[in-house]
Parts: structure tokens; C-alpha cells; sequence
């Protein structure tokens, strides 16, 4: 079988995620470039990388701004 796939639904595009890490008074702010299919994947790396290596939960990190790059 032959599928047609629309290129729009697979590209993989950059996103820029503007935001900061809140740990009690400590608050540090971020801006980072994230490949992802979809802005709501792209969040999703963001919260796993800073679970990760900040041990900050979902709550500690707020999101400002995503912007899609060229």
C-alpha cells in the first residue's frame, strides 16, 4: 500500500522556550531551543530535562513564552 503523508505533519521544527525554574526563593531563568514535532511536545522535554537534571517538579517550572524558530 501506498500512504500519502503530508510533510507538514512529520517536519520536526526548533522551538524556543523562554521560562524559569522556581525552587523556594531561588528562581532561575531559562531560554532554550527544543526540536519537537509539536508545541505540546516540545513542552514535554523541556519538563523531563529540567526534571532531570534540576530534580524540579512540573509546578517549579513556568513557561514565559514558546516561539517556533526557522
Amino acid at each position: 500500500m501506498h500512504e500519502n503523508k503530508t510533510s507538514n505533519s512529520l517536519e520536526v521544527k526548533n522551538f524556543r522556550v523562554y521560562g524559569e525554574i522556581k525552587k523556594g526563593k531561588f528562581r532561575m531563568p531559562f531560554n532554550k531551543v527544543v526540536k519537537a514535532l509539536k508545541i505540546k511536545d516540545a513542552l514535554e522535554k523541556i519538563y523531563c530535562e529540567f526534571g532531570s537534571k534540576h530534580r524540579a517538579k512540573r509546578f517549579e517550572v513556568k513557561i514565559i513564552n514558546i516561539e517556533q524558530k526557522d
